[in-house]
């Protein structure tokens, strides 16, 4: 079992800065990608940046120069740093670890339970 923990959401006032983190922990071989996703209300789940185990990083077009993903893989910790912050950004935040089981041959997905981020203009 993998346990997936988000932390750092809450309520920022437009332009503000927050910083996300993300602990998976249990029964872990190897972690691949992982990747933030937020969803607001009556919206669809989107892709907010992720970041695979060799550091290559990606970013949705709405937050490239505002947002910034990193990991510690010592820690299987990931961060996203959240600068000038703005009300669109308000959902709440998933976090999704890519696991790769332990005979090496499969991946598979484990989500946080969210972490809600709150933008006020």
């Amino acid at each position: 079992q993998v346990q997936v923990v988000e932390s750092g959401g809450g309520l920022v006032q437009a332009g503000g800065s927050l910083r996300l983190s993300c602990t998976a922990s249990g029964s872990i071989f190897s972690i691949n990608t992982m990747g933030w996703y937020r969803q607001a209300p009556g919206k669809q789940r989107e892709l907010v940046a992720s970041i695979t185990g060799g550091s290559r990083l990606n970013y949705a077009d709405s937050v490239k120069g505002r947002f910034t993903i990193s990991r510690d893989n010592a820690k299987n910790t990931m961060y996203l740093q959240m600068n000038n912050l703005k009300p669109e950004d308000k959902a709440v935040y998933y976090c999704k670890a890519r696991l790769l089981s332990p005979d090496g041959v499969n991946n598979y997905d484990s989500w946080g339970q969210g972490t809600q981020v709150t933008v006020s203009s």
